[in-house]
């Protein structure tokens, strides 16, 4: 080829050969080159064409090739489109979510340090009483209940007396379904902070005619009391909730006290079953019902 360099018909520029210079002859076909000559073959198909004037395009793929991550995460998919181009698709999953419960029924204990809410709980989930105050931040204990045929479950949230929490406070009122407000018959003061708990209920529920709310006077085996029984009577009265004095300590109306607090429940038919034996008439009673019994 003789000349200074020049482009041909299809745009592409032919350089001339040095006098004396041999062009590489190929070899002859041979069956060891088959895979040699197949992967030639491979990457001249993935090799884009570099016409001028047009963009890189692969011939041999007319539709979108996409690499996605093995796992289910939100990793980057790179995505080539048949004309060229390339971009990143991130393929987002919705958080996992645990699906909630509709079967329990919360039921949240508040009142002041000391007053006996924890021992209260314990007498009736575990049968047993501890001497020694314990400060009690949140706790959560659960009573499998059998409702006709079905089951559901008894959620007691024990409080802390603290009000170094308000917005677990908030929390806990929010999610609840029944209430039981203690203090204790020896302090006048565990009275009187129960009033703005009172009182934040019925400003988070709207209304308190369909709520269950006990107020329980504990620690009633004690001589020396400030509250009397009829004092109680008249502020549950005021708040228009039920009233019941309880002694953790004697094991006195603690499994009445739940069995009273489920009955208060309107839109629920529930009951406990206290004395462990029920009577032919109350289990047709509970049928018919649809009441629930403490398994």
């Amino acid at each position: 080829m003789r000349g200074g360099p020049h482009a041909d018909s299809q745009g592409f520029i032919l350089l001339p050969l040095q006098c004396g210079a041999a062009e590489p002859i190929p070899p002859a076909r041979s069956p060891h080159q088959r895979p040699v000559r197949r992967q030639r073959r491979f990457q001249d198909r993935q090799t884009p064409s570099s016409r001028p004037g047009r963009s890189p395009s692969f011939s041999s793929s007319k539709t979108s090739t996409v690499w996605v991550a093995p796992c289910n995460c939100c990793l980057p998919a790179a995505v080539l489109h048949p004309r060229g181009g390339c971009s990143s698709v991130v393929r987002q999953h919705p958080p996992f979510k645990m699906p909630e419960q509709s079967n329990d029924y919360r039921v949240v204990v508040f009142g002041a340090g000391g007053v006996g809410k924890s021992s209260l709980v314990l007498r009736f989930v575990k049968g047993t009483f501890r001497d020694t105050y314990i400060p009690t931040i949140e706790d959560t204990y659960r009573q499998v209940i059998s409702c006709d045929k079905s089951v559901c479950t008894l959620q007691i949230t024990d409080t802390t007396g603290s009000h170094q929490f308000p917005a677990m406070q908030r929390l806990s009122i929010s999610k609840g379904h029944a209430f039981i407000l203690v203090f204790s018959v020896t302090s006048k003061q565990s009275l009187e902070e129960l009033k703005p708990i009172y009182q934040q209920i019925l400003q988070i529920k709207g209304s308190v005619d369909s709520i269950p709310i006990m107020l329980v006077g504990n620690k009633c085996d004690e001589t020396q009391r400030e509250v009397e029984t009829k004092e109680g009577e008249a502020v549950a009265k005021e708040w228009k909730c039920a009233f019941m004095e309880t002694s953790a300590k004697m094991n006195y109306n603690v499994k009445e006290l739940f069995q009273e607090l489920l009955n208060l429940e309107k839109r629920r038919n529930m009951s406990l079953n206290i004395d462990g034996k029920r009577s032919n008439k109350q289990k047709r009673t509970d049928k018919i019902k649809g009441k629930c019994s403490l398994m």
